[in-house]
């Protein structure tokens, strides 16, 4: 799975603290996912998609292999 997740939040000009206070999660959490070493719950995924206003499959690219 690819992330947008830096991307977004540079735009928005967010750090990965901010973020997760958002997101209400820890900045560890973030920066996993960011990397794309952890991937997130439905319900992390939803509480992103709505900060950044972007449907959860702008955030976060499936590789076919993966489905």
């Amino acid at each position: 799975m690819k992330t947008r997740l830096r991307e977004l939040r540079a735009r928005d000009r967010l750090n990965q603290t901010e973020l997760a206070k958002l997101a209400k999660v820890s900045r560890q959490t973030i920066s996993l996912i960011e990397r794309e070493d952890y991937i997130p719950s439905l319900l992390i995924a939803k509480r992103l998609a709505k900060i950044f206003n972007e449907p959860i499959e702008e955030i976060f690219i499936f590789e076919e292999e993966e489905l």
